[in-house]
């Protein structure tokens, strides 16, 4: 038996050598390691062996079968250099290695967290709601009458159901002021808007908003125009001009449409229109109070104002953006300069 496994060690470990691939070297393991191999055979052979060599013969058929392993194993990774040496075979490892470009954040969304860190360190939490709304809280709630037309269906997407996708992000304010347990709210509301507009340049059919509020005693114009004029001001910096121009929304009165005077080198200063912004209408405040069924937002007691503004503008004009389908089509090219 001695003699039997000291030939099969020298007839396996010299076939192990000659095998050149990894199939080959599979057979080879089951050939001798496997259930029905060579070494597996000579092992059961072990209950015929005189007890008095069971031992030598036990330790000589364990030092084969380690023997046979460790040159499989040895062969494994001989065979894993080679493959990895062949890989790069030819390439010269001197030459510089290729630049990886880095990413960067989209511009819509430098100009959304820029807004959001400006607001909050004024004190205005972050509110959020749904996409889906009901007419209730993005048109009744808003002092928004059956006749206006943002409540045509050719202005505004509806669902089978009646519910629309909201037009605008007011219909955070309204679900806050309805859940709120305590004065004064002061919120800020970014997130997707929806309108049927035909897309060109300056329109899509889907735009991002942030949209504010505050309400509380004695909440005055002077503090919203204080409020919009430092905001846009940190956008912008501290030498932009800000005017206020008396407008018309539903559901605030006073109304103003916000400007602001940009100056672009090798161009005249000039005003463009980037928000709206008013003092809440009293109507807003009765609807929610109707709706909560107490006097916590009694327009007899409490004041607020409210301001909206599209985060594409805002992209467009700080960064000199023509065409706001440049920010939704994803071209590298394009969003590789910011």
């Amino acid at each position: 038996m001695l003699d039997q496994l000291s030939a099969l060690q020298i007839e396996a470990l010299a076939a192990l050598a000659d095998i050149q691939d990894e199939s080959a070297l599979e057979n080879f393991r089951v050939g001798y390691l496997g259930k029905k191999g060579s070494l597996t055979a000579l092992s059961a052979g072990m209950r015929e062996v005189p007890a008095d060599q069971k031992g030598a013969v036990g330790q000589k058929l364990n030092e084969v079968r380690t023997a046979l392993t460790a040159g499989i194993e040895e062969k494994v990774a001989a065979m894993a250099a080679a493959k990895d040496a062949a890989s790069v075979a030819g390439i010269d490892v001197t030459l510089p290695g290729l630049p990886t470009p880095n990413g960067a954040l989209h511009p819509l969304t430098r100009i959304r967290d820029r807004a959001i860190q400006t607001l909050r360190r004024m004190g205005f939490a972050l509110a959020d709601g749904p996409e889906i709304e009901t007419e209730w809280h993005c048109f009744d709630a808003l002092n928004t009458p059956a006749d206006h037309p943002a409540r045509n269906e050719k202005d505004t997407f509806y669902l089978p159901d009646g519910r629309l996708m909201r037009t605008h992000t007011s219909s955070v304010q309204i679900r806050t002021m309805e859940s709120i347990k305590a004065l004064p709210v002061r919120i800020i509301a970014p997130g997707a808007a929806y309108r049927r507009d035909e897309i060109d340049a300056t329109h899509l059919s889907v735009f991002n908003q942030l949209e504010g509020l505050y309400v509380g005693r004695d909440v005055s114009l002077a503090d919203l125009k204080g409020t919009l004029e430092y905001f846009f001001q940190e956008i912008f910096g501290p030498q932009t001009q800000v005017r206020f121009r008396p407008h018309f929304f539903p559901f605030t009165e006073p109304s103003f449409e916000i400007d602001v005077k940009l100056e672009v080198k090798g161009q005249a200063p000039k005003w463009i229109e980037i928000a709206g912004c008013g003092m809440v209408d009293p109507a807003v405040f009765e609807a929610v109070s109707k709706s909560r069924g107490d006097n916590l937002f009694d327009p007899d007691l409490v004041t607020g104002f409210a301001f909206g503004m599209g985060l594409d503008r805002l992209a467009m004009i700080l960064h000199g953006i023509t065409d706001i389908r440049h920010l939704i089509e994803n071209d590298v090219r394009f969003l590789g300069q910011f």
